[in-house]
């Protein structure tokens, strides 16, 4: 690859291009764009020197600043993380914030020192985050929206995951959209939500499907929110609701919440990874404090503590049924229940998943919704 500069955003998204992000880490960690490593030219420190330099007493001191301190070990230090990460990705791109100087000097330093032709980003970080933007802020137009709807427990997200029309808005969140939502690991910045969420259109627009899914959420994912026009794009779309019968949730629920959410506990922090996740579910319990008023507060918290213990003394998950069934069925559903009739006129079908699979099947086939 010779060493130019490219703006094909698009391609660089449609085929998942890998990166190299040469900005200091605190700039990589505030917002970054899918497929891309942080090897960075200068760190923190280095590049906070260099722009107290460059206030002072311009550019060309702060160039020459910036030259020595990224000299000798530590520029031989950088240069082999390049050179490693590219011998594993020799299609990979280089970028810094505007697609200026320090791009510009990693490139030419693996270029001479390295013997590697590597192509840039024009513009930079920021050249190709205002096209991520400018997708999010246009809407596909050709493409019809739909929701998929259903009680809380109903198995959505599993649903979504089997059907290459869908975008899975928890998914790219790191969070399942509830006051019990969010997992071990942090969700992402509001800024890698939004660029990853802009790459998943991107390539599903590039199928020319002739509906996009996501689950019927509101405009808040936990801390990420998705940008106001393409959240008006998704409310205005038609309501598919799943049903599936209250013991079958519990199960779902039980499998999600507890089985598989305590075996991620303890990979995470091994022994302690049983009361660790004790504390989630009981500050997830706090959050609602409010909405279950006094009285139910204590009965759902006592019935889970009554669960945990009996978890512990017996080693079988069978107990946590019983609060998973009062939050379902006793505040859950009466949420969702009056939800539903506000929104009647947007249900476009209703049904089992097999009846929505077949519905959606037919859709894909069809000149018209």
């Amino acid at each position: 690859m010779s060493t130019e500069l490219t703006h094909d955003f698009k391609q660089i998204v449609l085929n998942n291009t890998s990166l190299i992000d040469v900005r200091a880490p605190i700039e990589f960690e505030k917002g970054a764009v899918p497929n891309a490593v942080n090897l960075p030219i200068m760190s923190n420190e280095e590049r906070h020197v260099v722009g107290t330099c460059y206030k002072e007493k311009g550019n060309a001191c702060a160039t020459a600043l910036g030259y020595q301190l990224v000299s000798g070990k530590v520029k031989e230090d950088r240069l082999e993380a390049w050179r490693t990460y590219l011998l594993a990705h020799p299609d990979a791109l280089l970028y810094c914030f505007r697609g200026g100087s320090r791009s510009r000097i990693a490139q030419e330093w693996i270029k001479e020192e390295l013997g590697i032709e590597i192509t840039r980003l024009e513009g930079g970080y920021k050249a190709f985050r205002n096209y991520l933007l400018q997708v999010l802020e246009t809407p596909p137009v050709s493409i019809t929206p739909l929701r998929l709807g259903g009680f809380t427990g109903s198995g959505k997200t599993l649903l979504l995951r089997e059907l290459k029309q869908a975008i899975d808005l928890e998914g790219l969140a790191n969070h399942r959209g509830s006051s019990f939502g969010s997992h071990i690991t942090p969700q992402p910045t509001q800024v890698n939500f939004e660029n990853s969420l802009a790459y998943a259109l991107i390539h599903h627009q590039a199928h020319s499907y002739r509906y996009m899914l996501v689950e019927d959420e509101g405009r808040h994912i936990g801390c990420n929110f998705v940008p106001r026009a393409l959240g008006d794009y998704f409310n205005s779309a038609g309501l598919i609701v799943l049903e599936v019968p209250l013991e079958e949730r519990i199960q779902i629920t039980l499998k999600e919440y507890v089985v598989d959410s305590q075996e991620a506990y303890q990979h995470a922090y091994g022994e302690a990874g049983l009361s660790q996740w004790y504390h989630y579910i009981t500050e997830s319990i706090r959050k609602v404090q409010q909405r279950l008023g006094g009285d139910r507060y204590k009965q759902f918290l006592n019935t889970f503590d009554t669960a945990y213990k009996e978890q512990l003394a017996t080693d079988t998950f069978t107990p946590h049924e019983n609060w998973i069934y009062l939050f379902l069925h006793d505040y859950y559903d009466p949420m969702y229940r009056y939800q539903l009739s506000q929104n009647e006129e947007q249900i476009v079908f209703q049904g089992s998943k097999a009846d929505i699979l077949d519905y959606l099947q037919q859709l894909e086939y069809c000149n018209e919704l």
